[in-house]
């Protein structure tokens, strides 16, 4: 008989992704970008042929991806190492070279629209506006640009474009939880909702003739259906869905219907809502979460999703078929679905009693090591989700049992829930994890002697500052580009993002003795257990100086602190040896803990 080996860390990180995709008009051709080679990519199936072929040769991160209605070109966005800033190129549906549309170093290009005959280029840039954007429409043919909106107050983010091009919708960001929406038409700008003075939030929307469907939260906690009339400019409540959040809006003409996706926790649903009727109906979906939704003019759907135990991939559903049929097929290589873990959805009482839902996996029996990772997710306006995380699955099959609460602050519970985060980063959250972490010990679930702690961009702050002021709780500690000093990462981050910064994080005069309360840094003395520090170089977000100066303070003082630098990643990890070379390194730090442990069993 033949004896294999356990899967080893690259079966998992073999594991490809899938950006973002788009649909040619004919649906021919399905075009994404794929990591397929260990770099990202553009790559295309010829439907119904299933074979991929590769269109681009970048090996760079794509930020935004959009067929020609007329299917004559694709719009793409690529950024260079992690920086983020897109520049948008034209590529023919066979590939080849890339034709610079709107390119210039140091900005950033952002929701790109092409009109309906592919002349016009709309986006939002950095543009002559760093700090609050500008909306600029570009003629493709003549290479003639103008100003259509000069950002103020708050970030501008273009949203939408009607098909006669007299109206645009865009938002202004004055915080992730206050983003009202306008539309623009005739040179004047007219509120998408009723005037008010509470926050709240506009996202997606489609036009289906003179009205505009749209998302918002104005008045509710949890996002619903709307519409403005273009003539009347008249603002209508549509559908509510309870206790879900409504997050994209497709429409269907022939059909006359629109595709809302909506969260729940940690899984996506989506329904089919008819515009004539008002009713709705939930369609069954093939995946728990939903990163891509595209409705063809046949009325076929397309979904890029996935599941905890099944990497993200694209879906084809035909118009009136119940069936969905999978067009890729990522997997872990050599590992059976089956044989992936499966989360538990768990929910407790924080310490003032508000309810807090977690992810819980757990590996099998026979493999599991006893220790428990606690991982604050990133955001920290974001959440954990049921979907695929090759890092969640190797820990597991390695013997780890992962915890990841979705902590106030997360998405899909509701506006007021997600706020609670806002100018409370060092408190509520982080006393949530600690709440979670007692759960799990007085109910049997996990080991108080062996817990470890890990997470990136805010949960890797979260690590940073739980380790500071609760060091007792952990063995060890893997930070992943958090933020240190929250005094210097309002300084440095992205200009577009300092509008919100007041808000989102505090004031640093107004509130300095709260902000040096929660930032990492203050807590030094208190950073006794071992460290693995990892930082992107080019990363715009969490600038590899946030790392830096904490790094060097702790190894100064004589901890014990093992810093990764990656030269050519962002926020992120973009490139598969990288991407490896993290996790890998990830595994030997705390394996080290669990093979302490099992030694001093024997000795005893």
């Amino acid at each position: 008989m033949v004896n294999f080996n356990k899967p080893d860390i690259e079966n998992f990180y073999r594991t490809f992704n899938i950006q973002a995709f788009t649909v040619s008009p004919d649906e021919k051709q399905v075009v994404f970008s794929t990591n397929l080679t260990g770099k990202y990519n553009l790559w295309a199936m010829d439907l119904p042929n299933q074979y991929p072929y590769p269109l681009t040769f970048v090996d760079q991160s794509c930020h935004a991806l959009r067929y020609s209605e007329n299917g004559s070109f694709i719009v793409v966005g690529f950024d260079h190492d992690g920086d983020e800033n897109a520049q948008l190129y034209a590529l023919p549906p066979a590939g080849g070279e890339l034709v610079d549309l709107r390119v210039a170093e140091g900005e950033r290009h952002m929701n790109p629209i092409l009109s309906k005959d592919g002349s016009r280029l709309y986006y939002t840039s950095t543009k002559g506006n760093e700090m609050y954007l500008n909306i600029y429409q570009y003629d493709i043919e003549t290479g003639e640009e103008s100003l259509l909106l000069e950002g103020s107050e708050a970030a501008c983010f273009l949203v939408n474009v009607n098909e006669d091009e007299n109206s645009c919708v865009y938002v202004k960001q004055f915080a992730n939880t206050y983003a009202p929406g306008y539309v623009l038409q005739d040179g004047q700008s007219y509120s998408l909702t009723p005037e008010t003075d509470d926050q709240f939030t506009v996202g997606e929307g489609v036009f289906v003739e003179r009205d505009y469907f749209f998302v918002t939260t104005f008045g509710e906690d949890f996002s619903y259906l709307a519409k403005f009339n273009l003539d009347t400019l008249n603002f209508t409540k549509v559908l509510a869905i309870e206790k879900e959040e409504i997050e994209t809006v497709r429409y269907d003409k022939n059909s006359q219907s629109l595709y809302l996706l909506a969260s729940k926790g940690v899984n996506d649903y989506l329904y089919r809502y008819e515009l004539e009727t008002g009713h709705y109906k939930k369609v069954e979906l093939p995946a728990t979460v939903v990163q891509g939704l595209t409705v063809a003019k046949s009325g076929n759907i397309y979904l890029l999703a996935g599941s905890a135990a099944k990497p993200y991939n694209i879906f084809q559903n035909e118009a009136g078929s119940p069936e969905w049929k999978q067009l890729t097929n990522l997997a872990v290589p050599g590992v059976k679905e089956n044989a992936l873990a499966q989360p538990e959805v768990l929910t407790y009482a924080s310490f003032d009693g508000l309810p807090i839902e977690a992810l819980f996996f757990k590996p099998k029996e026979e493999a599991d090591n006893g220790h428990v990772i606690l991982w604050p997710h990133g955001g920290p306006q974001a959440a954990e989700r049921n979907n695929f995380r090759a890092m969640f699955q190797f820990l597991v099959n390695r013997g780890y049992s992962i915890f990841a609460p979705n902590f106030r602050g997360s998405t899909g519970y509701g506006l007021s829930f997600t706020k609670m985060v806002e100018g409370n980063w060092g408190e509520g959250p982080r006393l949530d994890n600690i709440a979670g972490l007692e759960y799990l010990y007085e109910n049997g679930i996990a080991d108080r002697d062996k817990t470890l702690l890990m997470g990136g961009s805010f949960g890797g702050y979260m690590a940073l500052l739980l380790h500071g002021r609760h060091p007792e709780y952990f063995k060890a500690v893997v930070d992943i580009f958090g933020p240190s000093n929250l005094f210097s990462f309002i300084e440095s981050v992205p200009e577009h993002w300092k509008p919100v910064m007041n808000q989102w994080v505090g004031d640093p005069e107004k509130d300095f003795d709260k902000l040096t309360e929660y930032s990492p840094i203050t807590y030094l003395d208190t950073m006794t257990k071992p460290m693995l520090i990892i930082q992107g170089a080019n990363d715009p977000r969490v600038v590899k100086q946030e790392s830096d100066q904490i790094v060097k303070v702790l190894q100064d003082k004589g901890r014990d602190v093992k810093y990764l630098v990656l030269d050519d990643e962002g926020h992120g990890f973009s490139k598969k040896s990288n991407e490896i070379l993290v996790n890998r390194t990830i595994l030997e730090f705390f394996d080290q803990f669990v093979t302490a442990d099992t030694g001093k069993v024997l000795a005893e």
